[in-house]
């Protein structure tokens, strides 16, 4: 069984450069889990964020999990939702992130081959306008040869 994706940040790519990825685990409550593995989940402007030797990804929105017996009236679907790295790689993200112009940001997350939730994260600097204009312009130029020639 291979990993099935939930949702991706597809803008993460266009608005940076990836330089490095890491596959992390993210601490969730059992009817979040059900939720998201329905697709319930968004990465539309989520961030990690280091504080004191951990790793959270903030903003990131699965919605209630419509199936619960128990309603739970405090939910906060954009909660902080703590992440799960070795210490090392914590220290390694968290020193390249305070240097200047990189920024770590949640690229995919999926359902690992053993059923495990995942969240695929990358270490990234952000591109310059041209850049981005360049990535445009060399996909409409792939897009075009594909149409020509048929495939």
């Amino acid at each position: 069984m291979k990993k099935r994706v939930l949702s991706s940040n597809k803008k993460a790519y266009y608005n940076y450069e990836i330089l490095e990825k890491l596959e992390t685990g993210i601490v969730l409550f059992g009817y979040e889990v059900k939720s998201a593995k329905e697709s319930n989940v968004s990465l539309v402007n989520v961030s990690v964020k280091f504080s004191n030797g951990e790793a959270f990804a903030e903003n990131m929105f699965i919605a209630p999990y419509e199936r619960i017996s128990t309603h739970i009236a405090d939910y906060d679907d954009r909660r902080k939702r703590k992440l799960l790295m070795h210490k090392s790689e914590i220290v390694k993200f968290c020193s390249k992130v305070k240097e200047k112009g990189f920024t770590a940001v949640p690229l995919e997350i999926y359902v690992s081959s053993k059923g495990k939730i995942k969240l695929l994260i990358g270490l990234a600097k952000g591109k310059k306008m041209y850049d981005k204009r360049e990535a445009l312009k060399r996909r409409d130029i792939v897009r075009e040869t594909a149409r020509e020639y048929g495939l």
